[in-house]
């Protein structure tokens, strides 16, 4: 309290006739109470907006549990609060939604509407928990009995098993045709499957070209995460993990290095009997979103790629030669002696091939697992954007496998059969919930619940005729 304040406190007031008398005491107390109110409280403000949002992007998140990061810390300009999972913007502070931070907890607002563009804003929270609540287990009356999808042969393993299960359980026959990322874009855009499934998420420009028929922006649905894998044939080799880095790759595919007696081979693998042979380069012949993710890897981490052959579905290969979906790499590699090729982790498992360990980021040596994709998948989680499309090659972390990556099923949002609408979402959310525990044993990590609370408000969004279309059971 200030020497004036007291001062007007127990200064005398005087009368007519100069009688003086002291305020009254009930007064007194009066003004003591708000002279301690204007000098303020012990307790804490809400943090909001400014601290949380303007958390940068590029911090490198924590990892955590298989499913998504426990402890991610996106760092803000305050204390941050040490179980944070603040979403941050990639297009700057003012985009991300405002958060609130209570004791050590931060919490995020759920962000509605309609999907964004990469970096544009953050899916939910690490620590969010997917809806357990409602469970597809049935026939729902009126739904359609018949689906078609076509796209990615990265997770045509997946879905054998998954459509087979669900047909059984609902009487929903799924038709889906493994022809190919490429063509599964092409298929949803102009409409001839009911749902597409993709490795490379659609670009701006085509999901422009989509809108005509669709009506809206596709939505992307993460359903699976995997390990592209190198695998090789090489006679005497077969129970041998090879060590292989990015640089060593990107020579392998561009041609420059085409022996397996080659000393950046050997300097890699010390005590290996590597022979004296051409390598066999097998890719991809058709637009491939595994191709997409095992480019994207090199172009991430050789220079020489990056201004060559880039990454994209399909590329200009400089050697080699092609097969058509992952079981055709797989089997021109089982027929090739000496060859070296990528498939999907599944494929190289059916085919018995052995794969590389390969160098990450952190400068360690990972073989293809589950639990790789997963920590690669927990780097990216906390800064992923709102309509989760993002690549996870070249993660942070020691734990990281190199070469993730995840495949979308793409969905227009305003459908326009109303049976077909109630079967198509009753299926994603079966494939977002009671699916995932199917893709551990088929080599494929399941996606990390972030993701998964950002997909349930996906479906939500699908409508028929303009009215919601997953009825919610």
């Amino acid at each position: 309290m200030s020497p004036t304040m007291r001062d007007e406190t127990q200064r005398p007031v005087r009368r007519r006739g100069g009688a003086v008398r002291l305020l009254a005491l009930p007064t007194l107390f009066l003004a003591f109470a708000l002279i301690l109110t204007a000098c303020g409280g012990g307790t804490s403000t809400a943090t909001t907006g400014a601290a949380s949002s303007s958390a940068p992007a590029s911090s490198a998140p924590s990892t955590g549990a298989s499913t998504a990061p426990s402890t991610s810390a996106a760092p803000a300009p305050s204390a941050a609060p040490s179980t944070s999972a603040a979403p941050t913007s990639g297009t700057g502070a003012s985009s991300a939604p405002a958060t609130r931070t209570t004791g050590t907890t931060t919490t995020a607002p759920t962000t509605a509407g309609t999907a964004t563009r990469p970096g544009s804003a953050a899916t939910a929270g690490a620590a969010a928990t997917p809806n357990s609540s409602i469970k597809i287990t049935g026939p729902y009356p009126g739904e359609a009995n018949t689906l078609n999808g076509a796209g990615s042969t990265f997770v045509q393993v997946l879905f054998s098993k998954w459509f087979d299960d669900y047909s059984k359980m609902t009487n929903v026959n799924i038709n889906y045709q493994g022809n190919g990322s490429g063509a599964g874009k092409k298929a949803i855009t102009d409409q001839t499957v009911d749902f597409a499934a993709s490795d490379a998420f659609m670009t701006d420009q085509e999901l422009k070209d989509a809108q005509a028929k669709c009506g809206d922006t596709i939505l992307h649905f993460p359903i699976a995460l995997g390990a592209v894998v190198v695998t090789y044939n090489v006679p005497g080799l077969e129970n041998t993990k090879l060590k292989m880095d990015g640089d060593l790759i990107a020579g392998i595919f561009s041609g420059t290095i085409t022996k397996w007696s080659d000393q950046k081979i050997k300097d890699q693998n010390p005590g290996v009997n590597l022979p004296n042979n051409d390598i066999v380069v097998v890719h991809r012949s058709d637009g491939s979103g595994t191709t997409d993710i095992f480019t994207s890897f090199l172009t991430a981490v050789s220079s020489s790629w990056a201004s060559g052959p880039k990454s994209g579905t399909t590329v200009n290969w400089p050697t080699g030669i092609g097969a058509s979906g992952n079981a055709g790499v797989a089997g021109e590699l089982k027929n090739n002696p000496n060859s070296i090729g990528y498939v999907e982790l599944a494929y190289a498992n059916q085919q018995k091939l052995p794969v590389a360990d390969l160098k990450n980021k952190a400068g360690q040596y990972i073989a293809p697992s589950n639990a790789g994709v997963t920590a690669a998948a927990e780097q990216f989680a906390p800064t992923a954007p709102a309509d989760l499309r993002l690549k996870i090659v070249n993660a942070d972390g020691a734990a990281s496998y190199p070469i993730s990556g995840m495949t979308w099923v793409l969905v227009c949002p305003k459908q326009t059969d109303q049976a077909k609408a109630v079967a198509l979402t009753r299926m994603l959310w079966w494939g977002l919930h009671d699916g995932q525990s199917q893709n551990e044993g088929l080599d494929y990590a399941k996606v990390p619940n972030s993701f998964v609370v950002r997909e349930e408000q996906f479906i939500n969004q699908i409508t028929v005729n303009g009215q919601k279309a997953f009825p919610g059971k």
